[in-house]
C-alpha cells in the first residue's frame, strides 16, 4: 500500500515539473534559433557588387553565390530593390594571383634562367555592408578574405615553350567560383548570426 502511494506521489510530483516547465518555457526554443538580418528584417535585396579589381565579372559570380545562400536558408527573403528595407552591398576590393612552388632551370633541365610555377593561389578580398535604405544606417559590416589554390598546366620537357594559356584561365575561374560558394556562404553565416 505504502508503495502505490509512494508512486502515486512520484507521478504527480514528475507531472507537475513538466508542468511548471512547459509553462515557464515560453522564452526558449527548441532546436536552433532562427535566423534573420540586424533589425528583424526578413526581407532584402541585394544589387551585383561593386568589382574594384581589373578582373571581369567576378562581381556576378560573388552576387549569385549569396543570393543562393538566402534563398536556400528561406528564413530571409531576397526581394526587389524598391520593396525591400535594407540592402547587402559588396565590393570587391582585390584579387591576386600568386605563384607557387617555382621550379628553375637549376632544378631541372629547363633553359637557363627559366622559371616555372607549379601551382597558384588565388587571393580575393571584398567588403560587405547591410545598409537601411531610408537613411543609409549601416547595421553591420565585415572584410572577408578567401584564398583558395589550383595546379598550374605541367609542361614537359618537349612542349616548354608551348603552355596552354586557355586552361590557366580556366582554371582560375573555376577556382574564383568555388570561393565565391565559400565566402558567401560565411558571409551569410555572419550576416544573420545572433541578430
Amino acid at each position: 500500500m505504502k508503495f502505490v502511494h509512494t508512486q502515486k506521489l512520484f507521478r504527480s510530483i514528475l507531472f507537475g515539473l513538466v508542468m511548471v516547465s512547459f509553462f515557464s518555457s515560453c522564452a526558449y526554443n527548441w532546436g536552433p534559433a532562427p535566423r534573420a538580418l540586424a533589425g528583424g528584417h526578413r526581407q532584402v535585396a541585394i544589387p551585383i557588387f561593386k568589382n574594384k579589381t581589373m578582373e571581369p565579372g567576378i562581381e556576378v559570380s560573388m552576387t549569385n553565390s549569396l543570393i543562393q545562400e538566402f534563398n536556400r536558408s528561406k528564413e530571409v527573403r531576397v526581394g526587389e530593390n524598391d520593396k525591400s528595407e535594407v540592402v547587402i552591398l559588396g565590393e570587391i576590393t582585390s584579387i591576386k594571383n600568386e605563384p607557387g612552388g617555382p621550379k628553375t632551370s637549376a632544378d631541372s633541365n629547363l633553359p637557363t634562367g627559366a622559371v616555372l610555377a607549379s601551382s597558384y593561389t588565388t587571393i580575393l578580398t571584398l567588403h560587405v555592408r547591410l545598409v537601411r535604405k531610408v537613411d543609409g544606417f549601416e547595421y553591420w559590416s565585415s572584410d572577408f578574405r578567401g584564398e583558395r589554390g589550383y595546379s598550374a598546366p605541367q609542361v614537359t620537357l618537349s612542349g616548354v615553350n608551348s603552355v596552354n594559356p586557355i586552361y590557366n584561365l580556366s582554371a582560375r575561374r573555376q577556382n574564383i567560383e568555388a570561393m565565391a560558394a565559400d565566402m558567401m556562404s560565411e558571409v551569410y553565416d555572419r550576416l544573420t548570426e545572433n541578430f
